[in-house]
């Protein structure tokens, strides 16, 4: 190339594409990045040979990009907080008022500033229940046990 040495341009690829995924969602960028950046290594040592350079480019790319999707289901990333995603499933164990009377297994109940439709044993609007469960969107729920009555000395 004229001008300016090839291996430069491929630097540049690298680090552009590893600020790319930062930005865009997903973690398939960084595989191309690091394919860019030792293809830019590649460049320094072989030469100006453009060819040379797209073809390890491209291959280095499957390699990294295959590899890292082998490793990533061989040993999945485990998460400390496996429902921070699933706000149904944080619900679980929680309790609800009844808004709308759980009325022939369906109503509505509240729970915090939410209102979400209920399954489960007919219940009066007002009472609390417990929730042990979700189908889709729906919460499955059955009665609370009742709140201690605290003594006064």
């Amino acid at each position: 190339m004229d001008g300016i040495e090839s291996y430069w341009l491929w630097f540049a690829a690298g680090l552009l594409l590893s600020g790319l995924e930062m930005v865009v969602p997903g973690v398939y960028l960084i595989w191309l990045a690091m394919a860019a950046l030792a293809t830019g290594v590649i460049a320094l040592i072989a030469g100006p040979a453009l060819g040379i350079q797209v073809v390890a480019f491209i291959s280095l790319a499957l390699i990294f990009a295959f590899s890292a999707k082998r490793m990533l289901r061989d040993r999945p990333i485990v998460s400390s907080d496996p429902l921070l995603n699933n706000r149904r499933g944080r619900l679980v164990g929680q309790t609800a008022v009844v808004t709308t009377p759980i009325d022939g297994g369906e109503g509505r109940v509240r729970v915090g500033d939410s209102e979400w439709i209920a399954r489960g044993n007919d219940t009066p609007a007002g009472q609390r229940v417990l929730i042990i469960g979700s189908e889709g969107s729906i919460l499955l729920v059955e009665p609370a046990a009742p709140l201690p009555i605290e003594h006064r000395s």
